[in-house]
């Protein structure tokens, strides 16, 4: 597999999401977290990632209202040197209740924000800190920018990104040191002109949402309902667009059945053939796979193994997609 350069560090293309894993949180009664959680079963899974060769662990402050940070600095004791940490900062929250309060896109807020990431994530530095806010204003992002300057020079950071599925807004925030864009990318829902503009700039496409809230596995149906603590359960927030009423979307699963053939080609699982995709879709791309379990982690880095799809499939998916060229 081709290495993609992240934080000026070359990595597998594969990095592990750690939402999940951060347990339940909420806006008022809306659950923001994928409910109960296993912390012991999430550590091993964390180091089992480290020993079959990922490097990148994306998190945020708001995860678990603060838990994901914190179980990632346990779970990762001794591998600081060896790991490469994304955070993402601009939700208010209270990690007493565990309950999303606000936002906030200033500069002197980011001061706040990492200095709890740090001590949170237990290191002295973040590689590539990662303004949450899809919907920030480009006037915000650009009053941000001198800010994440002073932060790269003082060590705090590394490098800063955006994660935001907006392509007009990213240049408004990239100073010297902006690395990366997060956001939306699957097989089933492609970003191009995000893409374009990654590619042009020479930044890293971090990948969200790669199996698609989970849909681009076998174990969703469409008889399958999951649990109403789930983000994607019946009380999930106006975003949340794979899932309806806790039930994966018809129209989505439609597109899934289309290219189920392609994608597990080759003696790939549905999951690893959706990770496939995404590798040859982009030189650039780096999926990030949200998991919580040990099994979880070595499917989906198993998937290093079969490395991207060939341009005969990619095409072959376009077509039945019905894409344009």
């Amino acid at each position: 597999m081709e290495h993609r350069t992240v934080c000026g560090t070359e990595i597998p293309p594969l990095g592990m999401g750690c939402w999940a894993v951060g347990g339940p949180f909420w806006e008022g009664e809306t659950p923001l977290g994928w409910g109960v959680v296993d912390d012991a079963e999430s550590t091993a899974a964390l180091r089992r990632a480290v020993e079959l060769g990922v490097v990148l662990f994306d998190t945020a402050d708001l995860y678990g209202a603060g838990h994901s940070e914190r179980l990632l600095a346990k779970a990762l004791r001794g591998h600081r040197d060896d790991i490469l940490i994304a955070t993402k900062w601009g939700n208010v929250f209270d990690e007493e209740t565990r309950q999303l309060t606000g936002r906030d896109a200033g500069p002197r807020y980011v001061r706040r924000a990492v200095e709890a990431s740090l001590r949170r994530l237990e290191t002295d530095r973040v590689d590539l800190y990662q303004l949450h806010l899809g919907d920030a204003t480009v006037e915000e992002a650009a009053a941000l920018a001198g800010t994440l300057e002073e932060l790269v020079a003082e060590g705090k950071i590394r490098s800063y990104g955006w994660s935001t599925d907006d392509p007009d807004r990213p240049a408004a925030m990239a100073g010297p040191h902006f690395a990366a864009v997060q956001h939306q990318l699957n097989v089933l829902d492609d970003a191009p002109r995000m893409l374009a503009l990654v590619e042009e700039r020479g930044w890293t496409s971090i990948n969200r949402g790669p199996l698609a809230m989970g849909l681009l596995s076998a174990k969703y149906a469409g008889g399958h309902r999951v649990d109403r603590e789930d983000v994607r359960g019946a009380e999930a927030p106006e975003w949340m667009k794979y899932f309806a009423d806790g039930r994966p979307a018809e129209r989505w699963l439609r597109r899934r059945e289309a290219v189920r053939d392609v994608l597990t080609s080759g003696g790939r699982t549905l999951t690893q053939g959706a990770l496939a995709w995404i590798w040859a879709r982009s030189p650039r791309t780096v999926p990030i796979p949200g998991f919580r379990t040990v099994a979880q982690v070595e499917a989906n880095a198993g998937a290093l193994a079969y490395g991207p799809l060939t341009a005969d499939g990619m095409k072959e998916i376009d077509g039945l997609l019905e894409r344009e060229d």
